[in-house]
C-alpha cells in the first residue's frame, strides 16, 4: 500500500513541476509488452529552468522519470531500461514511417530515482558519477542513455530540493518542510501543499497503523498537511465573513478548530508510535496548551523524539 500511494504521490508531484515546461503523461503505456512509464516528459524548450534546480537539468531533453519507494533490484532497474528502449524503438519506427531522422541527442533519456543505491548495483550497472554533474548523480555507460540518482547522497542545497522530496525519511521530511516554507513565501507551490495533503490523508486512512513505513511517510507529509489545514481553515474564516455569519459562529468555529487541532495531534502522536495509549493521552492537553507556534515545532520534529524524552518534556512518568 505504501508503495502504490508513493508512487502515485511521485507522478502527481512531478506532472505539477514539470508541466509549465513540456508536455507530461503519467502511467504511459508502452506497446511492446503491458508495462507503463511512471513519468513521460517531452520539454517544449531547450532551456534549462532554474527554478528547479537540478530537476530542471534534468528536464531539458525528453525522458522518462521511474520513481522508487525502496532502492530497486537489478531486475527492476533492467525493467526500467526495457522501458526506456521500446519508447527510443517506437520514435525511431516513427521517424522511419515519417520519412525523417533522429538524431543520438534526440532520443529519450532514463532518470531512475531511488531513496538509497549500493555500491555493488552501480558497479554492475557501470555507473558513475559525471563531470558537470551532481554527486549522487550516476550515469551508465553513455549509450545506455540512463541515469541513477541516489537521493540520499545529494547536497542539501536549494538545487536539489525538488528531487529530495522524493527521498525517505529524514530527507524526505527535511525537503518537504523546506518547499512548506517556499510556498508560505510564493503561493504557486500551493497546488504542491494539495498534492502533499491529499496523499497524506489518503495514507492515513487506508494503510496498517503499525506500518512502520506508512508511519514514516505520513510523518514526512505532515508539514504540508498542517500547512493546508490552516489555509482551508482560514478560507473557511474568510468565507464566514464575506457572508456576514462570522460573529454569530465565531464561537462554534472555535470549539471546532480546537477539536480538529486535538485530533491532528492524537493522530500525530498515534501514527509516530503506533498507538494512543493512557500515557500519550495525558500530555495531549498540555501540549495543546503550548502556543500554536511551539506547538507545531514541536509536531514536525516528534520523528526525532524518543517515547521517554517526550513523555519528560510533559513530566509524565
Amino acid at each position: 500500500m505504501t508503495r502504490q500511494v508513493h508512487d502515485q504521490l511521485a507522478k502527481e508531484y512531478l506532472e505539477e513541476l514539470l508541466k509549465p515546461l513540456g508536455k507530461v503523461e503519467t502511467s504511459k503505456d508502452v506497446k511492446s509488452e503491458v508495462q507503463e512509464i511512471d513519468v513521460w516528459f517531452v520539454p517544449t524548450t531547450t532551456s534549462t529552468n532554474s527554478e528547479l534546480g537540478l530537476l530542471g537539468k534534468m528536464a531539458v531533453t525528453s525522458c522518462l522519470f521511474e520513481p522508487y519507494r525502496n532502492a530497486p533490484n537489478e531486475i527492476e532497474i533492467r525493467s526500467c531500461l526495457l522501458k526506456l528502449y521500446s519508447v527510443q524503438g517506437e520514435l525511431l519506427r516513427q521517424t522511419k514511417r515519417e520519412k525523417r531522422s533522429i538524431s543520438e541527442q534526440e532520443l529519450p533519456l532514463l532518470w531512475i530515482l531511488t531513496p538509497t543505491c549500493s555500491e555493488r548495483i552501480l558497479e554492475g550497472f557501470g555507473a558513475k558519477i559525471k563531470e558537470g554533474w551532481e554527486k549522487g548523480v550516476y550515469f551508465l555507460p553513455k549509450y545506455q542513455k540512463a541515469a541513477i540518482v541516489a537521493i540520499n547522497q545529494l547536497s542539501m542545497t536549494e538545487d536539489t530540493l525538488w528531487l529530495r522530496v522524493m527521498g525517505k525519511g529524514r530527507t524526505q521530511m527535511e525537503a518537504i518542510s523546506e518547499v512548506v516554507e517556499l510556498s508560505k513565501e510564493n503561493d504557486k507551490w500551493d497546488r504542491l501543499m494539495e498534492i502533499f495533503a491529499s496523499w497524506r490523508k489518503n495514507l492515513e486512512l487506508n494503510s496498517d497503523v503499525n506500518d512502520e513505513e506508512a508511519r514514516e511517510l505520513i510523518m514526512s507529509l505532515s508539514p504540508a498537511y498542517l500547512k493546508q489545514r490552516e489555509e482551508w481553515k482560514q478560507e473557511g474564516i474568510e468565507e464566514g465573513r464575506q457572508q456576514g455569519r462570522q460573529e454569530g459562529r465565531q464561537q462554534g468555529r472555535q470549539e471546532g478548530q480546537k477539536d480538529g487541532q486535538r485530533l491532528m495531534v492524537e493522530s500525530l502522536l498515534a501514527v509516530r508510535f503506533g498507538n494512543l495509549d493512557e500515557e500519550l493521552s495525558a500530555i495531549v492537553s498540555p501540549l495543546m496548551e503550548l502556543s500554536l507556534t511551539e506547538r507545531t515545532q514541536l509536531l514536525l520534529n516528534l520523528s526525532n523524539l524518543s517515547r521517554q524524552e517526550l513523555l519528560a518534556r510533559f513530566k509524565v512518568d
